[in-house]
């Protein structure tokens, strides 16, 4: 291997344990994320077998985080004529990857917990005593509050790329 193959090892290396470390921060199974940032580096799709060789993982563990990414939408199955084994390569695209996770955790996280809150405010409501109505007003602030920024993560995944980032410049630039 020469120098150049060698320092670029090293980097993409580098980079899918910190994709893996990143990924807990987010929620997610550290071997998901660096199957992720393997996948999205890679030129070329690559097989179950390739991805377990280069993370150093055993089968079920790439099959299920395999199937995860696919469920999550960052991964597609590549066929390639003539094989019989699946292949699988990563979105690139970083404002579809954005896009894809906001939705997919807006599903499982927000939506969930946003139910909870409209389940509590309306059999709380009309309740008597302090630490009822108490309870009530929070239950309201909390389901405004997370209503609005669903609604808000909705509109911002539904942008394209661009007006994306001229809404961002001007709100914090």
């Amino acid at each position: 291997m020469d120098e150049t193959a060698s320092k670029l090892a090293e980097i993409r290396e580098e980079f899918v344990a910190q994709w893996g470390v990143t990924g807990i921060q987010w929620g997610i199974n550290r071997t998901m994320a660096q199957i992720h940032a393997l996948l999205m580096i890679s030129a070329e799709p690559m097989s179950t077998d390739e991805v377990m060789e280069a993370l150093e993982i055993s089968r079920g563990n790439a099959h299920t985080n395999l199937k995860d990414l696919v469920g999550w939408g960052l991964i597609r199955i590549v066929t390639k004529k003539g094989e019989r084994k699946e292949f699988f390569e990563a979105e690139k695209g970083v404002w579809e990857m954005f896009r894809r996770i906001t939705v997919e955790r807006k599903r499982r996280e927000i939506d969930p917990a946003l139910a909870v809150l409209k389940r509590c405010k309306a059999e709380s409501e009309g309740m008597e005593g302090r630490d009822a109505v108490a309870f009530h007003e929070q239950m309201k602030e909390l389901e405004e509050f997370v209503s609005f920024a669903s609604k808000m993560g909705d509109r911002v995944a539904a942008m394209q790329h661009g007006k994306a980032m001229q809404l961002a410049f001007r709100l914090f630039g």
